[in-house]
């Protein structure tokens, strides 16, 4: 069993907003684990939602490249270990330009890259993660980086003429979305698109959820199914109010931006990466 100390209390309460009291007891009934700590306090009702109990300290950034008309693109995360580090422009070039690279090149192996890194700023380089996207039939790809380098989204957006894509409106389009999902930071495009496990693990934390305590089974079937439509209108992208007009859902935005152009749109997927998340 882990020791429960003050520094595992303090970062279980960073994870979910809890009271520091409410958080020893969660790993006091948990054996110091701390993802269980979260689930129990959610349960409880006394933690926000966390998409992900796995985050890390580390500095970086993220970096992006689309290319060829939008048709390819790479989003990538390159940790480092002090913010003084990620805050230097040659920091970000070299960021970016393993985005290319990766872009430009699928499979390649960027290592060399980051151990000649490692060897010219003196720090440890990790590249964390890298995706690259090519748009599969009519599209184009955007990409955004948020905060400072911290988070970064790319999506790809598809349609069924291939003039639209050269459109002001259709490109505007790609840039709301991406600020959408920046802002937002949906789990994924619909709820159809939800994993499994991770719909099956929201409804086990509602159904144990205080609010359903001693509620007949009529009842708790009701307010479980609002809980449900309440988390997919939350976390999926085309159910989200849009950032710029919340009375507006997403899909709806992209229904009116598709009627303007006497085309039929779709958001196909995207990405969303946030340094030590």
């Amino acid at each position: 069993m882990p020791e429960i100390t003050p520094a595992l209390v303090g970062q279980l309460r960073a994870m979910t907003g809890a009271g520091l009291m409410n958080c020893k007891k969660a790993l006091d009934a948990t054996q110091g684990d701390l993802n269980a700590a979260v689930d129990l306090l959610r349960k409880q009702g006394t933690a926000a939602a966390v998409k992900k109990a796995d985050r890390v300290a580390n500095e970086g950034l993220i970096g992006q490249a689309v290319l060829s008309g939008g048709q390819v693109g790479a989003l990538i995360e390159v940790n480092c270990e002090t913010d003084f580090v990620a805050r230097n422009d040659s920091f970000k070039a070299f960021v970016n330009e393993l985005a290319s690279k990766a872009a430009t090149q699928p499979g390649v192996d960027l290592d060399p890259d980051r151990v000649a890194a490692v060897a010219k700023i003196g720090e440890n380089i990790q590249i964390r993660r890298v995706t690259r996207l090519e748009v599969q039939g009519i599209g184009a790809l955007a990409a955004y980086i948020h905060t400072g380098g911290k988070v970064g989204v790319m999506v790809e957006v598809g349609a069924t003429q291939a003039a639209s894509v050269h459109t002001e409106d259709f490109k505007q389009l790609l840039r709301d979305v991406t600020l959408q999902i920046a802002a937002a930071s949906p789990v994924a495009v619909s709820r159809n698109d939800v994993p499994q496990e991770l719909a099956d693990k929201e409804r086990e934390i509602a159904a144990q959820s205080d609010a359903l305590k001693g509620k007949p089974a009529a009842a708790m079937e009701s307010i479980l199914k609002g809980k449900m439509n309440k988390y997919f209108e939350t976390n999926c992208l085309l159910e989200q109010g849009f950032v710029k007009n919340p009375e507006l859902k997403m899909e709806a935005h992209l229904g009116a931006v598709s009627k303007q152009l006497g085309d039929t749109l779709s958001i196909r997927r995207f990405l969303r990466f946030q340094i030590g998340e």
